[in-house]
C-alpha cells in the first residue's frame, strides 16, 4: 500500500493521477487509509492533523498524485439583506461557514436554522460541495483556541 505523506497544493488538472473526494470532516487528517475514487487503497500519514482543500492533493510515496475533491453534502443557504450582520452571528457560534456572493453556506443544522430565521434569513436547503473559509489564526480549520 502507498503512503501519503505530503500535500501538494494548487494542482493543475492534468497533474493528478487520481482522485479521492471527501466530505467536510473526512478532510480534516492526520493518519488514516483511504481509498481513491479510482479504487486504490492509500495510507495517508502527515506530521500533524490538518485541514485539506478541495484542489489540493495527496502525493504518494512512488511520486503520484491523488488530487482532494470536495463532496456533495446536505447544507443550508443563507440570504438576508444584512448578511454581515448574520455572518456575525453564524461565526459567533463557531460554525464553519462558506462566503458566496449573495449568500452564506453551512452545513445543515436545525437549531442554527431556527435562530437565522428568527434573525429574519431565507435559509433554503441544498446538496453542494463545502468549502468553508479558514481559520484567521491558522490555516484552514482552527482548533483548540482560547478566549
Amino acid at each position: 500500500m502507498h503512503i501519503a505523506q505530503t500535500i501538494r497544493h494548487h494542482l493543475h488538472d492534468d497533474t493528478a493521477q487520481d482522485t479521492v473526494t471527501l466530505d467536510y470532516e473526512a478532510r480534516f487528517i492526520r493518519r488514516k487509509k483511504l481509498t481513491s475514487d479510482g479504487g486504490e487503497a492509500f495510507l495517508v500519514e502527515l506530521a500533524e492533523t490538518r485541514s485539506v482543500n478541495d484542489g489540493e492533493g495527496f502525493q504518494l510515496d512512488d511520486g503520484r498524485v491523488i488530487a482532494i475533491r470536495a463532496a456533495s453534502e446536505s447544507l443550508l443557504a443563507v440570504r438576508h439583506e444584512n448578511l454581515p450582520r448574520i455572518a456575525w452571528h453564524i461565526g459567533n457560534r463557531h460554525t464553519p461557514c462558506q462566503i458566496c456572493g449573495d449568500h452564506l453556506l453551512i452545513r445543515d443544522d436545525s437549531v442554527l436554522q431556527a435562530m437565522l430565521e428568527r434573525l429574519g434569513a431565507t435559509v433554503s436547503p441544498l446538496t453542494a460541495p463545502f468549502r468553508p473559509e479558514g481559520g484567521a489564526f491558522g490555516h484552514g480549520r482552527t482548533h483548540g483556541h482560547q478566549h
